[in-house]
């Protein structure tokens, strides 16, 4: 028995079957109120067919990993980064910038997709991230470096939900799960990649192709979405430009985005750059909380005309969807960091050779993904896979945690398989599930509810994880006379056999192996916690043509 081609077409998908006919949970108060419709509820929608659809989906594909991949490339360039413009003060900004505008404009690029053209906005976006591409491969200084990179995070922010929106647009709801699953594996493969690639493209050209390598295929991108993409007009009346912008939520937007850049720098800078009780760290934190608690008010006081309408969030499968994404990719993005570092400074190979031993996780993420795609379109129903995927994934990092420094190859590349099949069973469901319970009109808003959660989950548990890597590293290597812990941590992984004693060499490796086993441990934490959302989410088909959907408040 085989599945069907992913670009397969038939006449069915000419009609939409997805839930854009939405109905009231009605109660005794509103029993006689007609059912609210979205705009597009007597509408068909048709679909694009064969080489138009394969063309869009890959090109909305390929921008993914690219966004994916500018997260972690630039791991493994800084060192050659700080050599050329002597700015080692600076390290910590290179990647902050990029998290900072990414994380914190998710949100408004939701909205704005709701009431403007999916297809325009797209192109818009992507077009900063390109530029801010460009900026970064072409910069003179550390400054024009750290301002491309805050460029390209704020184009970043808007492209993943863009390329979900893209998806609805293109695809019927009962064949996403595969889809879904490609662009959920081409996410996860990119994040992995990234910090091996930069390595290769830093030792074998130069840091700066780790940014020019995202413009030729840009270059490809843009042209086949102009062309081949067709999305219908917003359904929005005419209004004037004070009118538009008071439908963005423009002063929950000022709390919104302050706040996380304040969240981001604290989680950032606590228990590395500065301690923990440093006024900087805790001005950061005390602000966050204020204009965040500012922030839940106003959102409050909106309703439906917010950026996070309260009747969304507090939707019980979005909750536990926006869980799912906070928790996973805590789990995903601390191995992505940590397993090439293991490999490096344990097992004593270089960045390419350490990018050769995690393909395992790679490998077995794009499987776990189409099995978990392909399971929940046979089934029609998405939370059996994230059971699975809460029992599986938890025993293979948990697996992952013995690792020492004589472990064989059989085991670590057993038990990245068992964790690279469970987490990426469950890696497609958030996005499919905003798509599933929520009417269309919403889906750009719920979407980028998970992928926020998403973001948000990689900077708190990466930070966590640093800290306590650093910390567990430093206690250990204390213990070994005659090392000077500083000389240690500010040479490369690679580098530890040439400066250190042969005397001592086997116990600095083990302080090593024990810090990063240590962040495997926050890992397995996050893979474990994935069980809340299964329990929480709502049993609801993909496959059925009217469903329930929440109901919207009357504008005030």
């Amino acid at each position: 028995m085989t599945s069907e081609p992913i670009f397969s077409d038939d006449n069915a998908e000419k009609i939409d079957r997805s839930p854009s006919i939405t109905q009231h949970v009605k109660s005794n108060d509103d029993a006689e109120e007609p059912p609210k419709q979205d705009a597009t509820s007597h509408k068909e929608t048709i679909f694009p067919k064969g080489l138009s659809r394969a063309l869009t989906l890959t090109s909305s594909a390929l921008a993914m990993f690219l966004i994916s991949l500018d997260r972690t490339i630039i791991a493994t360039a800084i060192p050659r980064i700080t050599d050329e413009f002597h700015s080692l003060n600076d390290i910590g900004w290179y990647a902050t910038t990029y998290m900072i505008t990414n994380c914190a404009f998710q949100l408004v690029f939701g909205k704005i997709y709701k009431f403007y053209s999916t297809k325009w906005v797209f192109l818009f976006v992507f077009g900063i991230f390109e530029v801010g591409s460009a900026i970064c491969g072409a910069a003179p200084n550390s400054v024009a470096l750290i301002v491309g990179r805050a460029i390209a995070g704020l184009g970043a922010s808007g492209v993943v939900s863009g390329s979900m929106m893209i998806l609805v647009h293109t695809v019927p709801l009962h064949k996403r799960p595969l889809y879904a699953a490609l662009f959920a594996a081409t996410v996860g493969v990119a994040s992995i990649l990234g910090p091996v690639l930069g390595g290769v493209l830093t030792s074998n050209a130069s840091w700066r192709w780790c940014f020019y390598i995202n413009l030729p295929i840009g270059g490809i991108t843009i042209p086949v979405i102009i062309f081949c993409l067709k999305t219908p007009s917003p359904c929005t009346t005419k209004s004037t430009l004070m009118e538009q912008l008071a439908k963005l939520d423009p002063l929950g937007t000022l709390c919104f985005v302050p706040s996380v850049i304040c969240l981001v720098l604290a989680l950032q800078w606590g228990g590395s750059t500065y301690a923990w009780s440093d006024r900087r760290v805790v001005a950061c934190l005390v602000i966050f909380a204020m204009l965040m608690l500012a922030f839940i008010g106003i959102q409050i006081r909106a309703g439906d005309k917010a950026t996070v309408p309260p009747r969304i969030i507090k939707q019980r499968s979005i909750a536990s969807g926006a869980w799912l994404q906070f928790c996973g990719a805590g789990s995903v993005y601390i191995l992505a960091y940590y397993m090439p570092l293991w490999f490096q400074a344990v097992k004593s190979v270089d960045a390419a050779q350490s990018g050769v031993r995690i393909l395992p996780t790679v490998v077995a993420l794009i499987i776990g993904a189409f099995a978990g795609g392909l399971i929940t379109k046979k089934s029609g129903y998405y939370v059996p896979v994230v059971i699975l995927s809460a029992i599986v994934a938890p025993i293979g990092v948990g697996l992952i945690t013995t690792f020492e420094p004589d472990t064989t190859y059989e085991k670590w590349i057993g038990y990245q398989v068992l964790y690279g099949l469970g987490q990426g069973m469950s890696m497609q469901v958030a996005p499919l599930l905003a798509q599933t319970v929520l009417s269309k009109t919403d889906v750009s808003i719920g979407t980028a509810i998970m992928l926020f959660a998403q973001q948000l989950g990689s900077i708190v548990f990466i930070a966590i994880s640093q800290n306590i890597f650093l910390g567990h590293l430093l206690r250990n290597l204390s213990r070994i006379s005659g090392l000077d812990a500083s000389t240690i941590l500010n040479t490369g992984a690679t580098d530890l056999r040439t400066i250190i004693p042969i005397g001592d060499l086997f116990a600095v490796i083990q302080a090593y192996n024990g810090g990063v086993v240590k962040t495997f441990d926050i890992s397995t934490a996050c893979a474990c916690l994935v069980a809340l959302s299964a329990v929480a989410m709502e049993w609801r088909s993909i496959k059925r043509e009217v469903t329930k959907s929440i109901p919207q408040e009357e504008d005030a």
